[in-house]
């Protein structure tokens, strides 16, 4: 399932519980206590290596286990939630990323159950620790960053993965989350998880990209109460400049001249446009449409898109 066909999120966080269908919650035991300010600021991808959704569930709120997460992802689509998101949780270990050291202090862990590496056995079958037989339906070849030698990984299941983006959307738009990493990533020494089978720099596209979003609407509704404009969203129209003033665009090229003028042959301003900055349009003569912004020019109209009714990108 591409990441970018998901639809709108149905989770959302009350009082640090998820609430949605298929969510449900079973307290762990095995907490530092609660984050300190500004944390949580970090998503930890992890795989079970286990046989269930159930049995790693058990584990994890098994008293003195020395582990625990704040979600567990079937895959089958259901959420297990083990911890409120204010509180810390036994997940990354020893551990260190970007400076820092003891990633539980800032960090929400989630735990994905999936077998993780599995061993050939020939005639199409794979072998997991706990000796289980997959399919190799189920099965990624794949090198690990970490490995010398081609790999054999359990597939995810594309409503784990959903649930999975889901679930960090609803993260990112709680807490000021920064930071999404696999186990492996801080903890490279000893780790492997996700693994190669999860699709970890997709996950991290598309959530930048609903966050661009959100800040690109936020943006437009500031130069909407500016402004007095009243705008409605009109799904499956074309990216086009409305003959209006008031209207709100883009810049597309990734460097747009601003001139004095309607015309090439006016002089240049000081000021140069970059790609994705928001205008207001002022007024249009042919080609050309004079805009404010820091200051007021003209610009091309090839160079700029109306983002008024349709943002230029969708999750």
């Amino acid at each position: 399932m591409p990441l970018s066909s998901l639809p709108e999120n149905s989770l959302k966080l009350i009082e640090h519980r998820l609430i949605g269908e298929s969510v449900s919650f079973k307290a762990s035991p095995n907490t530092s206590g609660l984050f300190e300010p500004n944390a949580p600021d970090t998503i930890v991808v992890h795989f079970t290596a286990g046989s269930s959704l159930q049995s790693s569930v058990d584990v994890l709120t098994r008293v003195n286990s020395g582990v625990s997460a704040h979600f567990v992802i079937g895959r089958n689509g259901d959420i297990v939630q083990l911890l409120p998101t204010n509180q810390i949780a036994w997940h990354a270990g020893e551990s260190a990323y970007a400076g820092r050291s003891g990633l539980n202090r800032y960090s929400i862990g989630i735990e994905l159950d999936n077998a993780g590496q599995l061993e050939p056995k020939g005639d199409g079958l794979f072998e997991s620790w706990f000796g289980k037989l997959y399919d190799e339906r189920d099965v990624v070849a794949a090198q690990h960053p970490h490995q010398s030698v081609m790999g054999y990984w359990h597939k995810y299941s594309d409503i784990q993965i959903a649930k999975t983006v889901s679930l960090c959307r609803v993260l990112c738009a709680h807490y000021s989350i920064s930071t999404v990493v696999g186990h492996e990533e801080i903890a490279p020494s000893r780790k492997v998880d996700p693994g190669p089978a999860f699709p970890m720099e997709a996950l991290r596209k598309s959530l930048m990209a609903r966050a661009h979003e959100q800040e690109l609407h936020s943006r437009i509704d500031e130069l909407a109460k500016e402004d007095g404009l009243r705008k409605e969203n009109h799904a499956g129209r074309e990216n086009f400049l409305p003959d209006k003033e008031g209207a709100v665009a883009s810049v597309s090229a990734n460097a747009l001249n601003v001139r004095k003028g309607p015309s090439m042959s006016s002089p240049l301003l000081d000021n140069t446009l970059h790609k994705g900055e928001v205008l207001k349009i002022v007024e249009k003569q042919g080609e050309w449409a004079k805009v404010s912004f820091t200051k007021t020019g003209w610009v091309n109209t090839q160079y700029i898109n109306d983002i008024s009714e349709k943002l230029p990108f969708q999750v």
